[in-house]
Order: C-alpha cells, then structure tokens, then sequence
C-alpha cells in the first residue's frame, strides 16, 4: 500500500473530532505581538498549544482517539510509545476515562515529561533510542495487556483530534473579524500538521529542526524520505526519522509545504517566547517563533497562524537557551 491508496484526513474528520471531544480540551487562545509583528513584517497570531491540557497539543489527538473506544474494549487499556508529549497526552486521557496506560519512552527523554507521564498514573518502560524498536517493544506490552496501541501521529482519529486546533484558531479569527493567508505548524511526525491544515483549510507550512526535517524533504520529492543519525537536537519533541504514509498521504492532499530552523534559532524563538511573549515554550513547540523571527517564511503584509505547540521543558533546558541567546 502506498501514500497514493491511504485517505488523507480531511475537514469533516475534524469537525467529528470536535464533537467527539466537546469540552474536554482547553480551546487555547490566538496571541498577537505587536514585537514579533514588527520583526518579520506580517501580522502573526499564535496558537499557544504549551496552555493545553498536559503541556501540549497532544492532549487532543489521544483524548480522541480513546473516547472513539467502545467503553467494553477499554479494559485492557492503552499502549504508546512517545519521548514525552503523546505520553502525556495519553497519560491524561486514560486517567480520565478510568483505563489503565503503558509508556515506552526512551531512555533519555526529559525528565519532566517522564514525571508528568508518570503523576497521571501511566506505567513507564524505557528503550534505547539508538538500538531498540519502540515499536516492537510496545506490540509485546499490548499483546500481554489485550491492550490498544496508541501511536504518536499515524492514526486518522489522532491526525483529527490535533486538527481541532486549526479548526479553533479559524474560528477564533473569525471571530475577530479576520482571515489568515497561511499557518505554520511545528512538525515532528506530521499528526499536528496534517490535522491543522484539515481543520484550518489554510495553505500550510511545516517546520522541523535542521537534521530531522524528513518531512520537508518528503514533501520536497514527492515520497518519504527518512533521515538517519541526524545527531542531538533540543527539540526532543520532534526527533521523528521518517513520517508514516497516512501524515505523508494528508500533507500532500493538503498542498503543504516545509522549512527547517537551527538549534541557534531555536534558542533564540525560545528566549524570544519568555522575554517578549511571557510565555514558557519548548524548544520543539517554538520552531514556527524560529523561523518567523530569522525570515525562513516571508510573511510580509500577510496575516499568519503559528502554533507553539509544547512548553514541557526542563529548566536547564530553559536556561541553556536563554543564555545562548543572550537573555542573560
């Protein structure tokens, strides 16, 4: 099967999802700056995903994904594998339906995200990133459990459930008497990116790290490509190798396009985000503040929806970027 005989996700999937999921996700508010207006030219609204519920957009796509459950196949519970985000998401979503959760996380996933996945009651098996399947490991754990696999991104009901931010963030505007010309979206596997650009139906742009930009380059040729051994990033949130086809598949139906930022850059969105936004983001949520604030989208004279879509960061983390960046 190729990308060409998966269905993409598309609008109607999201607005099902926000049926599905009522009130149970935070509807985050658009944030403009008049700061970062002035930098890149264009009138920017922003979508802070780092206020959602577990720190992240993720919350959405898991809590969607398990209230599609039938309440009689919950007993066995939930399996995911994440390096912080989904498993919170996950975490949180079982904690609130009442089902149990199994996390396989690597082994040098922040600590903060391995302290929240565990506070909301989900047990945490961790692998090796560089020599273990996170995938085979937890098929083993679900096939003991008679539990669900829940993925991080390759799953139309997790790609909807992420697009109802896109959905809020058009309908938010219009609200405000506005229209947006384009969004960008941070981009790890593509869940968040593919589901904004179904909800919102605004041309979409992708943002990954410099050495994990498999998904602008996909996007680029026409076909997955993965990328290997790109090194360390901060952006621990998006360290995906290679997007699955169903993120591939709607990202093409949706005409997206892709950039990728530097670690120097991204400490500086970082800094950016605490000294003019007063808002604590992570270095993967803030990818779309890097490349707005270094140009890498011209958005001059356009109005513009820009996620940031975590704020689960460590305070060393925190602190390293602010003093890259010269907050210091």
């Amino acid at each position: 099967m190729t990308s060409h005989d998966i269905q993409a996700v598309v609008h109607a999937d999201v607005l099902a999802a926000a049926d599905r999921l009522g009130t149970w996700p935070v509807r985050t508010p658009l944030l403009n700056s008049p700061a970062l207006d002035a930098v890149c030219g264009g009138r920017v609204w922003l979508k802070p995903e780092n206020l959602q519920l577990t720190g992240s957009f993720k919350f959405r796509g898991a809590m969607n994904r398990l209230l599609a459950i039938p309440p009689e196949g919950r007993r066995g519970g939930v399996v995911a594998y994440s390096s912080g985000n989904h498993a919170q998401g996950v975490a949180r979503a079982a904690k609130l339906l009442g089902m149990p959760a199994l996390i396989v996380m690597p082994s040098d996933a922040p600590r903060l995200k391995v302290e929240r996945t565990r506070a909301d009651g989900a047990e945490v098996v961790f692998y090796d990133r560089l020599t273990e399947a996170r995938e085979t490991i937890a098929a083993g754990h679900a096939e003991a459990r008679g539990a669900l696999i829940v993925p991080p991104f390759a799953d139309p009901l997790i790609i909807a459930g992420q697009g109802t931010a896109g959905l809020e963030a058009v309908q938010d505007l219009a609200a405000k008497g506005e229209t947006a010309d384009l969004a960008l979206t941070c981009c790890g596997g593509g869940g968040l990116s593919g589901g904004f650009a179904a909800g919102s139906q605004l041309p979409l742009v992708v943002v990954e790290p410099q050495g994990y930009d498999d998904v602008c380059q996909s996007l680029a040729a026409g076909h997955i490509i993965p990328v290997h051994n790109p090194g360390p990033t901060r952006c621990d949130a998006l360290q995906t190798l290679c997007m699955a086809e169903i993120t591939f598949a709607t990202l093409v139906h949706h005409g997206a396009t892709g950039v990728a930022v530097s670690e120097a850059e991204v400490a500086r969105a970082v800094a950016f985000a605490f000294r003019e936004l007063k808002l604590v983001v992570e270095p993967g949520g803030a990818v779309t503040l890097a490349a707005l604030l270094a140009g890498r989208v011209d958005v001059r004279g356009k109005t513009v929806i820009a996620t940031l879509s975590g704020g689960n960061i460590d305070a060393a983390v925190l602190v390293d970027c602010l003093t890259e960046a010269g907050a210091f």
